[in-house]
């Protein structure tokens, strides 16, 4: 399991998938924080935005819009590389253990996902810091860095049915079908009062402590973990009996 691990790591020693995926994980908190200055700048009288909002806004919008189709277009491509490469059956032939790969993938994509989380996260704090926003505080770090945490890890916990689709049609294009219709849907039920029962809608109001009274919220959370281990023993099943040609 340790060396399946080191040896995706190794992986991504020439490969520019971080740095782009790095790039795309910056692209929100850029666009929030100058959005928010030149607002603060042209408007009169001017509005007094706190850090806070910064965070709030971030955040929203890495989980609900920027966070699927990135995570997911990461994870298709750690589950999919062998395939594209036709590697995977020469892999197998070690021989290695089916579970044992998957899991090792799996544990990389947490790992890039709560990365990849952190840098946005770690660029909204240095960015409003650079702007001069009021409002910043011990206890803001700490608790937008726990926000920002939880919502990395729900999505990592949603992605089972992306790396599902993934390894049964082998190939990119329908995984970023798939979670650019999951962003579609998260965008249209954002003012929903029903948007709890929606699992990545659920992660951005679990994650920020925003969970509308419509419905219990125990709801959205056997939703997030109902939806995560269908597609988890689904994707074991699957890739177990599979045949690799």
């Amino acid at each position: 399991m340790v060396n399946l691990l080191y040896t995706e790591l190794l992986k991504l020693r020439r490969s520019k998938m971080l740095l782009i995926s790095t790039i795309g994980a910056s692209v929100v908190p850029f666009m929030v924080v100058f959005a928010t200055y030149i607002q603060m700048k042209t408007e009169e009288p001017s509005p007094i935005i706190k850090f806070y909002e910064l965070f709030s806004n971030a955040n929203l919008y890495t989980i609900l819009v920027v966070g699927v189709p990135l995570y997911g277009v990461v994870a298709a491509y750690i589950f999919n590389r062998e395939y594209m490469d036709d590697t995977l059956k020469n892999l197998l032939t070690i021989p290695v253990s089916r579970v044992n790969l998957i899991l090792s993938k799996l544990l990389l994509l947490f790992m890039w996902i709560i990365f990849l989380t952190l840098v946005a996260w770690g660029l909204t704090l240095f960015l409003g810091i650079l702007g001069q926003f009021q409002g910043l505080s011990r206890s803001l770090i700490v608790e937008t860095f726990f926000q920002f945490l939880v919502g990395g890890i729900l999505l990592f916990i949603l992605s089972t049915p992306i790396i599902l689709i993934t390894i049964v049609l082998k190939n990119y294009v329908p995984t970023i079908i798939f979670t650019i219709l999951i962003t579609l849907i998260n965008i249209m039920t954002a003012n929903s009062e029903h948007r709890g029962l929606f699992p990545w809608a659920a992660a951005g109001d679990i994650s920020r402590n925003t969970l509308l009274p419509t419905y219990p919220p125990e709801y959205s959370y056997i939703g997030i973990a109902a939806l995560s281990t269908i597609g988890f023993i689904s994707m074991i099943i699957y890739f177990k009996k599979v045949d690799i040609h």
